[in-house]
């Protein structure tokens, strides 16, 4: 397998567990914290989901931190 092919590959496999984290996340409030951003003004609505995207970074590092390291 050529180097594009694997990279490729590592995005579509992040791709899938990101979106497997969404969807497990929002049965348990992920994207409603408290802290998240979200302005309604008529037909303008804008959603910053800043502590959930924090949540995740920190438990994405802790769980990396724990596989790569040996």
């Amino acid at each position: 397998m050529n180097s594009m092919g694997k990279i490729l590959l590592t995005f579509g496999i992040a791709l899938t567990i990101f979106g497997l984290i969404i969807l497990i996340g929002e049965k348990f409030g992920l994207g409603k914290l408290p802290g998240d951003i979200f302005i309604k003004k008529g037909n303008f609505t804008f959603f910053f989901p800043i502590v959930s995207s924090i949540l995740i970074s920190l438990l994405l590092t802790l769980l990396l931190n724990l596989f790569i390291r040996r």
